[in-house]
């Protein structure tokens, strides 16, 4: 083995014992405990009303996106031809 590796592999292993520090710094390491949301409670109406507004933002986020796409091929065909 060249001798960076050998660095490398030596550097890593010394690492190790370091990582037990950070573990729980974000908390994304204890899988015993389970996080509790407090969210309110919606009605079937409400859920109606969400889904039809977020169908219709990505409606229009799909619209915006092809069209972007259609100026963008449309402006590389013309450099192209031209």
């Amino acid at each position: 083995m060249p001798s960076n590796a050998m660095n490398v592999i030596n550097y890593n292993r010394s690492q190790l014992p370091q990582r037990d520090r950070f573990k729980n710094v974000l908390g994304g390491y204890n899988k015993r405990r389970k996080v509790e949301y407090d969210l309110p409670k919606a009605t079937p109406q409400q859920l109606k009303m969400i889904r039809h507004k977020l169908k219709k933002e990505n409606q229009i986020l799909w619209l915006k996106v092809i069209g972007v796409s259609l100026l963008i091929l449309g402006g590389l065909l013309w450099v192209v031809m031209s």
